[in-house]
């Protein structure tokens, strides 16, 4: 046990010099000195699993056979504040176009960066799909909606260069782990709403999608769930912090940020896949009761026995890409890529 437990500990440290390393190369592309809270790495999500479970391991980068990869895209700018994405597609055959998916990390709206879901992105543009994992303004910086104004941009960028990159602009997906589960859910049930579209580039575009990938989302800010973290005023919620005020103080606000609120006729088909630990459920019985009601697809993918940041780790990263691939090419009518 011991030296099981020590090997754990070497990899933990091989993996902080190298997610510091690519987040030191992120940080070179961003420049005017915009605030930003690294509390939330692979690194630290690593330490905390690896007390627990002794035999996971966390998804590195490593591009397959047949993708291409471009990075430090800039898709929109805010005065001196140039935003940044990365493209993983595969190889150009002609005209062919895949569907995007829109790829949105984790961190409590606060933290966390979109290396951490590259290994997600390179997996999914494998089984041809093209993918983005995409920057946006977190809590230190800007409060809510600002991350959201970034994000509907992000997708206007993804149909403005759909031929550049070989997407079909028609099908577009959005997946987001955690914090990013929140917002994929908000661009469903929020596409085209004037009110979150914000003033980015590409205004003439849809920010739509067809397909929701919500990984251990939150959908409902109101839920007793959500808003019993708020009760101590010397250490506010992840939520309270992104909003700018507590539940008490600004409940227009977190009712006003909460995807359920717009669950309509237009929301795309949804999938839930969740951990075993019921915060991260908050909201996604009531949202389901609504698409029922409507007749919009879902589906529903517990891991037994998982903690919060299960996505990043095998087995369950490989669970996590297995049924976000089937559901997707589900939706969007592709023969099924896995078994």
């Amino acid at each position: 046990m011991r030296i099981q437990r020590t090997s754990i500990l070497k990899e933990a440290a091989l993996l902080v010099m190298l997610f510091a390393a690519m987040a030191c190369a992120q940080d070179t592309t961003v420049p005017g000195g915009f605030p930003r809270d690294t509390s939330y790495t692979s690194y630290s999500a690593a330490v905390k699993i690896y007390k627990k479970f002794k035999n996971v391991k966390l998804a590195t980068p490593s591009l397959p056979a047949g993708v291409v990869e471009k990075k430090n895209i800039v898709y929109t700018i805010y005065g001196t504040r140039k935003m940044y994405l990365d493209v993983f597609m595969p190889a150009p055959e002609g005209n062919v176009r895949y569907p995007g998916v829109l790829i949105i990390h984790g961190g409590g709206w606060i933290s966390g960066e979109r290396s951490m879901l590259v290994p997600m992105a390179e997996q999914l543009a494998a089984f041809g799909y093209v993918t983005v994992t995409v920057q946006y303004r977190l809590q230190p910086e800007a409060l809510f909606p600002a991350g959201v104004y970034d994000l509907k941009a992000a997708i206007r960028w993804m149909r403005a260069k759909g031929a550049e990159y070989g997407i079909d602009t028609s099908r577009i997906a959005a997946y987001g782990c955690s914090a990013g589960g929140e917002l994929a859910a908000f661009l469903g049930t929020t596409g085209d709403m004037k009110k979150f579209e914000g003033h980015g580039a590409y205004l003439g575009h849809s920010t739509r999608v067809q397909a929701v990938v919500d990984v251990d989302g939150l959908l409902g800010f109101m839920n007793i769930n959500s808003t019993k973290y708020d009760n101590n005023p010397k250490k506010p919620s992840a939520a309270h912090r992104w909003f700018g005020g507590s539940y008490k103080e600004i409940p227009q606000v977190w009712r006003e940020a909460s995807p359920i609120t717009y669950v309509g006729r237009s929301t795309p088909p949804i999938i839930f896949i969740n951990s075993s630990m019921k915060h991260y459920h908050a909201g996604r019985d009531e949202m389901i009761t609504k698409l029922k009601h409507l007749g919009i697809f879902y589906e529903v993918r517990t891991l037994p026995g998982t903690p919060h940041t299960f996505w990043l780790f095998h087995p369950w990263f490989d669970k996590t890409l297995s049924y976000t691939v089937k559901f997707l090419d589900k939706v969007f009518k592709r023969k099924s890529s896995v078994k």
